[in-house]
């Protein structure tokens, strides 16, 4: 039974990025309603879509900020949802996948020049709200052309299924049920309506989530058929203060997937980058991609990574088990037989997934359309991927040696120039950092004229 409580909820729905990227701009597919005045609004969002067909499965990753004694999230559907279709999952699955995605930093150490034995080391990146008015809510709903289609608790959340004729309508009446909808939300509810599309409205049960504990809100999944592959992200920007984030993770059979309606770019990758990089990962991967999307034109949907889930080079985590992938609705994979007694079974990994890893900026301007998006049957891996380097500290007294003090001066100087160019950083003050770390190219030695490297007394 749906409930509207008056306890203050423990905590909210807002999709968020987690990881080494960005807390402070992120998006989301639906909106958030919060009763009078709260200040209630969404950063960053994480979601999770698995494609094959005309099957998806979508889960979606709660959080807010705010002081509302409770929330409740909107999100439009192209079907009435029946109880075996929406389920509650871990937000350890979601994190796991966030994890073997995410863009990474490889460490190398350089060979020594005049004995060339290699040395590798790589570094993984981790790399509330007031009672609603007396009277059944179903009969203010029929009165306002609002049709409450179905109503369930799943896990902590109550549920509700809605249709209805015409925005105003179903705006008054989610006034009416206590919930302040944004006054910018009622075009985009009217485009939705027109095309047929109803409405999952989740809050949450107190009760339940008391029983449960725990500091977080579990991922909402939603499983349905529909031929088109979207994300509806308009209704993200109603109560959003600027610009938001979506990282959005797909899983499907044949290959990569992007944007059907807008650019997708591949994130710069496998570049050098300075040494100092490496304990400041975090700043600089927010910095190089605020600077990308604006070189973009701010409309581009940016492609982290894209790889076969069976395996990895480097792995910033280990690939998600079939166990994992089905508990994300992976239908297509087959249950694995229960070993016979007292036989072991390695860990298993995916087979036949690609998982495509898309991130983009937007807001109502930039983004003016729901995020459409198109299987492209391309297999070829891609990965945000970023390279540090020590260099040699050994004897360097040979032809090839004095070459690499000259060649690490250039490399130096390369280093600096690419990292100010990726994140808009001082070049002054990047030198002076790398200076910091070893990497000052004025404290190298001067490469000995060639002829004093042939005999050696």
């Amino acid at each position: 039974m749906f409930t509207l409580s008056t306890a203050r909820a423990f905590a909210g729905a807002a999709l968020i990025c987690a990881g080494l990227l960005t807390t402070s701009a992120s998006a989301f597919c639906g909106f958030y309603v919060a009763k009078a005045d709260g200040d209630l609004f969404n950063e960053a969002s994480k979601v999770v879509m698995v494609r094959d067909q005309d099957r998806t499965v979508i889960t979606m990753v709660n959080d807010y900020q705010g002081a509302a004694d409770e929330f409740a999230m909107v999100i439009p559907t192209p079907v009435v949802l029946q109880r075996e279709q929406i389920h509650v999952t871990e937000n350890a699955i979601v994190d796991h996948l966030d994890a073997y995605t995410a863009p990474r930093m490889v460490e190398y150490f350089d060979p020594d020049p005049c004995q060339p034995p290699v040395t590798l080391r790589m570094l993984s990146g981790t790399m509330a709200m007031e009672a609603a008015p007396a009277g059944a809510p179903q009969d203010r709903a029929k009165a306002r052309g609002v049709t409450i289609e179905a109503e369930y608790t799943v896990g902590e959340y109550d549920i509700l299924i809605l249709s209805a004729k015409e925005s105003a309508g179903l705006q008054t009446w989610l006034d009416q049920e206590g919930y302040n909808v944004p006054a910018k939300a009622r075009k985009v509810l009217a485009s939705y309506l027109a095309q047929g599309m109803k409405f999952f409205v989740a809050k949450v049960n107190l009760e339940e989530k008391a029983k449960l504990g725990g500091e977080f809100l579990r991922p909402l999944q939603i499983a349905f058929e529909s031929e088109k592959f979207m994300l509806p992200i308009r209704l993200g920007t109603v109560n959003a203060k600027g610009k938001q984030d979506l990282v959005l993770f797909t899983l499907t059979r044949t290959g990569r997937v992007e944007a059907a309606n807008y650019r997708t770019q591949k994130i710069p990758s496998n570049v050098e980058v300075p040494l100092y990089v490496q304990a400041e990962f975090g700043d600089f991967y927010k910095a190089m991609f605020a600077t990308v999307v604006e070189r973009e034109g701010g409309s581009t949907v940016f492609t982290e990574y894209a790889w076969d889930m069976g395996w990895c080079d480097p792995c910033a985590a280990d690939p998600l088990s079939v166990s994992e992938l089905r508990e994300l609705g992976v239908f297509w994979l087959p249950d694995r037989p229960a070993p016979a007694q007292g036989q072991r079974i390695a860990p298993p990994q995916g087979v036949d997934v690609f998982v495509t890893r898309l991130h983009m900026r937007y807001d109502a301007e930039t983004f003016p359309e729901d995020l459409r998006l198109h299987e492209t049957g391309d297999r070829e891996n891609f990965q945000g991927r970023y390279i540090t380097r020590h260099a040699f500290k050994g004897d360097l007294n040979c032809a090839a040696g004095q070459d690499y003090l000259t060649e690490l001066n250039n490399r130096y100087s390369r280093e600096a120039k690419m990292l100010a160019n990726l994140t808009g950083w001082d070049i002054a003050g990047i030198r002076a950092a790398m200076a910091e770390h070893g990497q000052d190219a004025d404290a190298l030695p001067d490469p000995k004229p060639w002829w004093e490297t042939i005999w050696k007394e």
